[in-house]
């Protein structure tokens, strides 16, 4: 092939200096890659093997702090166990306010309009602070298990809330409220309304059908599973016996697997609080709704 002249070389497209040094890089990446793969054909598997991998350090302060942990809530059930809350929790429906966003198309007459903000977009609502006279409450599990006692875990696990950010419903009873105050630590429970009932089995329900956990995407999940014993035959059978505790509550609540929510705190929060100014357990009343809309 005969050589170019000098017009035909000034005819050639120019490419430019960027345009050809990523080529090469690529180029020599390649060529790198398909060195390695002839001498290691596994890849990066060699490289994070067993044999390589780091050592985790355990410093013993946290075995002591956590059996220390332990051991002071041992003592706590066991005085819990013997002595009841005692002053801690009170026997009697405790009546609070609250301030909350005027809303104009809803009337309460609980509602009382707060001079101090003008008396426009604020008003003073009545709640009840702890469950004392419900039928019914939500428990969500907000502590891991680690420094958790044998004789609290086996509770948790009899309320069907083994892991973290699990929830459930339970009749509130005389037993369920003594329970509830032996695992306290662990859990933050209340009163959900009808509208957050629904809208838990909505949006994070699964039933329990031959032992394994099916989403409720339409009523013939739940007819098939509980309709023929029960006649809850739909989901708004399902709220319904729920939320007033009837005769079939004890089949409806076993059908339900227990909801598995999100955390409600971010992960500075986790990182950086410590459970006293982040963690919210024990009985929330009314207020378990705001709790709940969070995880969901």
């Amino acid at each position: 092939m005969a050589p170019l002249t000098d017009s035909e070389v000034a005819k050639l497209p120019l490419v430019p200096e960027a345009v050809l040094k990523r080529k090469h890089d690529m180029d020599e990446m390649k060529a790198h890659r398909a060195a390695q793969q002839l001498s290691n054909p596994r890849g990066n598997r060699k490289v994070f093997s067993s044999k390589t991998k780091s050592v985790k350090i355990r410093k013993p302060e946290k075995f002591v702090a956590r059996a220390m942990e332990k051991r002071n809530h041992t003592i706590r059930f066991k005085r819990v166990m013997k002595k009841g809350m005692q002053a801690r929790a009170s026997n009697k429906k405790i009546i609070k306010t609250k301030l909350v966003q005027k809303d104009k198309n809803v009337q309460d007459e609980d509602a009382i309009v707060s001079e101090a903000d003008g008396g426009a977009d604020v008003v003073e609502v009545k709640y009840a602070a702890n469950s004392v006279g419900a039928s019914l409450v939500f428990v969500v599990r907000i502590r891991d298990g680690s420094g958790t006692p044998p004789p609290v875990q086996k509770l948790l696990n009899q309320m069907r809330l083994q892991r973290l950010n699990e929830g459930v419903f339970l009749q509130y009873n005389d037993q369920t409220r003594k329970n509830l105050h032996l695992v306290e630590p662990w859990v933050s429970y209340g009163i959900p309304s009808k509208a957050m009932v629904s809208d838990l089995i909505n949006r994070r329900g699964h039933g329990k059908v031959e032992g394994k956990r099916i989403p409720i995407s339409d009523n013939t999940v739940i007819e098939r599973a509980v309709g023929e014993k029960t006649g809850i035959i739909c989901v708004e059978d399902l709220v319904h016996e729920i939320v007033s505790v009837g005769p079939a509550f004890q089949a409806a609540n076993s059908f339900l697997w227990p909801f598995l929510l999100t955390a409600p705190r971010t992960k500075f929060q986790k990182d950086k609080l410590n459970f006293k100014d982040g963690g919210d357990y024990g009985d929330r009343g009314e207020e378990m709704d705001a709790l709940i809309r969070k995880m969901l």
